[in-house]
């Protein structure tokens, strides 16, 4: 890092090794890479900035965006794919700095109301040999085009954010694993001890009853005794299934949605009311309807502060139709879009354009948020 020291200055080198010290503190990939984002435009002095995290299926998980306003982004639409050299720093990760990257023959072309960038700068984050993000810097402020020291202090910054990048996105999946193995154990646990109770306990109700014969003053008590165990056991059974991961394939979508409906129900202080019409919607279009409603009834309880959220769910033979809505305070969607390409509100459109349908969502400051999915059944 001397070499950095002596080539950008002191005032660079404090300003990377306080970046360096952030990185270490975070356990979020959103907030590492956001970190990493902004240090980067500030260390080189670019007027726009991203940063990419690929999702091997040629998009972006998760795409963060510095310099360009919300109604910028709202009118150029779609995240981009990774194509052109956005591509490029994903699929042969080497540096690449250019004069002005619209003359470069890998350069594909400028999305409509997208800034007319020059000055490129591109570096891969690697960690184990492979890409775990790409940070992209446009525009050189105060000079044409990007410097060797540039590329020498984000390449130092891309090092040390690779392993920070990689250990917030284990300690994400590790939450998310021990999230679902307790929820499995505690639902075998259910099973094997509690059900095993309450089955035992509704055997001697009946053989009490058996035994108390004709006694009028007895028979009442022992069949309210029978009847809530059984009630009982019937629920701790129903508990226990909405415990266990959904199979759309195994239960069909409309039951999978009910399930996991009913665990949001238990986990969270806010009615959910659902309403499903007709069977099916198995296979892997039933699988990604479900991961859009994952993703919009989580949206709302997360942010949106609602009284009520109503879902509905109609499994036609030729569409298959899903809306989410809610009483929350709404949000501004192009401010959403701008700060945050996540894998969210993106990713449910790019998953209904995947399956060849349309995703439309209704949204504002102050007033409900409704999402609307339609997708062909095959």
């Amino acid at each position: 890092m001397g070499e950095v020291a002596s080539s950008y200055g002191g005032q660079a080198l404090r300003r990377l090794l306080d970046v360096v010290s952030q990185l270490g503190a975070e356990r979020r990939s959103e907030s590492v890479l956001r970190s990493i984002l902004d240090a980067a435009r500030d260390l080189a002095a670019a007027r726009y900035a991203a940063v990419g995290v690929p999702d091997g299926d040629g998009g972006f998980a998760l795409f963060l965006t510095a310099g360009v306003d919300a109604r910028t982004w709202e009118r150029i639409g779609a995240l981009p794919r990774t194509h052109g050299l956005l591509g490029e720093l994903v699929t042969r990760p080497e540096v690449i700095r250019l004069a002005d990257i619209r003359t470069d023959p890998r350069f594909r072309y400028y999305p409509p109301a997208h800034p007319q960038m020059r000055s490129f700068l591109g570096v891969p984050i690697m960690a184990g040999g492979e890409v775990v993000a790409a940070l992209y810097l446009a525009d050189k402020e105060g000079a044409a085009e990007f410097t060797d020291a540039d590329q020498e202090l984000i390449e130092t910054l891309a090092g040390h954010a690779a392993l920070a990048v990689v250990n917030a996105q284990r300690q994400e999946r590790l939450r998310e694993l021990s999230i679902a193995d307790e929820r499995t154990r505690i639902a075998r646990d259910l099973h094997d001890s509690v059900t095993q109770s309450l089955f035992s306990l509704t055997l001697a109700a009946e053989s009490a009853a058996t035994v108390a014969g004709g006694d009028s003053r007895a028979a009442p008590h022992l069949d309210r005794v029978r009847e809530l165990s059984q009630s009982a056991l019937a629920e701790l059974r129903a508990l226990t299934e909405t415990l266990r991961p959904p199979d759309v394939d195994r239960e069909g979508l409309g039951d999978a949605l009910r399930k996991r409906v009913a665990l949001l129900r238990a986990v969270h202080d806010v009615p959910i009311e659902l309403q499903v019409r007709g069977r099916g919607g198995g296979g892997a279009v039933g699988r990604e309807v479900l991961k859009v409603a994952n993703e919009a009834i989580g949206n709302a309880l997360a942010h949106a502060e609602p009284g009520s959220i109503r879902v509905q769910l109609d499994l036609g033979r030729d569409a298959l139709r899903l809306g989410v809505s809610d009483d929350g305070r709404g949000f501004d969607l192009a401010e959403a879009r701008r700060a945050s390409r996540r894998l969210g509100l993106t990713s449910m459109r790019e998953r209904a354009e995947a399956l060849g349908g349309s995703l439309v969502i209704d949204a504002a400051p102050g007033t409900c948020t409704t999402v609307t999915l339609e997708v062909p059944a095959g």
